[in-house]
């Protein structure tokens, strides 16, 4: 009798949504005292930028990293060689300490959280809060972009066409490679968001959106067993009132790293 009823439940909603629901049910008091976190650090590490304002760009980049110095400052070092070059960076140290030195560029701006969280929802909200900008992108620091990633993107977003045209994100392909390089797949998938109740190929790293007040990480505390992961949750909610595209040129390299959480996102 369960098991139908879960069967029913799955083939109308989907699993995914329902795991979500589910995980807004059980998980949902973490989240009250991280956005307490949140704000508190906002105002704490504005107040540390120049001049205590919100650095502007037509991008803002939130680069999210926790103990890897290595894979930071390649991360950073792809960002600030975009072909786009109005842009903002901010790097969110989730309390790791002992960051590199990376490049010394003025549209850099590095924070350290006043303690470890391990909340990524939490650390991205705060990046995306310490900026000003009309579109916003996301890389972690185990994971690069092409020198063309964000020019493809803007293409399409701020591209001629009439703005009701014109899509509120698009997230690229992605050429997943092992820690040492060597290429695994190309990975992309049109954005269906029925398909999307099956499968978490939804994922940060190759995404760029227009800025919103919808555009806002899951605060849920998530352990790595918990499933859909805060990427899959903010692009399938944003995309109920918002219009997601996907760009079938891969512009990001994702590691696939068995030492550390990675989207399992198969081929089409």
């Amino acid at each position: 009798m369960i098991s139908s009823v879960k069967r029913r439940l799955r083939a109308r909603y989907g699993w995914l949504p329902l795991e979500e629901m589910r995980n807004k049910v059980v998980l949902g008091h973490t989240a009250v005292g991280l956005r307490r976190f949140e704000d508190s650090e906002v105002r704490r590490l504005l107040a540390t930028l120049p001049g205590g304002r919100r650095p502007q760009a037509r991008v803002a980049t939130v680069v999210l990293t926790y103990k890897r110095p290595e894979g930071l400052v390649r991360a950073v070092e792809s960002v600030l060689a975009q072909t786009v070059r109005d842009q903002v960076v901010v790097v969110v140290d989730d309390g790791g300490g002992g960051l590199p030195e990376l490049p010394a560029d003025p549209r850099l701006h590095v924070v350290s959280l006043r303690h470890n969280i391990n909340v990524l929802g939490v650390s991205r909200n705060i990046g995306m809060r310490l900026t000003d900008s009309q579109f916003v992108a996301f890389l972690d620091d185990d994971n690069a972009w092409h020198a063309n990633h964000l020019e493809v993107a803007l293409a399409r977003l701020d591209g001629p066409e009439p703005a009701e045209s014109r899509p509120d994100a698009v997230y690229t392909a992605m050429r997943r490679v092992t820690p040492d390089g060597v290429e695994r797949d190309v990975l992309s998938v049109p954005f269906d968001r029925k398909l999307a109740w099956e499968r978490c190929f939804l994922d940060s790293n190759p995404f760029v959106a227009r800025r919103s007040a919808d555009l806002r990480f899951s605060r849920l505390r998530r352990k790595s067993s918990v499933a859909p992961k805060e990427d899959w949750e903010l692009i399938y909610r944003f995309s109920r009132n918002h219009r997601v595209e996907h760009i079938p040129e891969a512009t990001v390299d994702y590691v696939v790293n068995p030492n550390s959480y990675w989207t399992n996102w198969e081929p089409a």
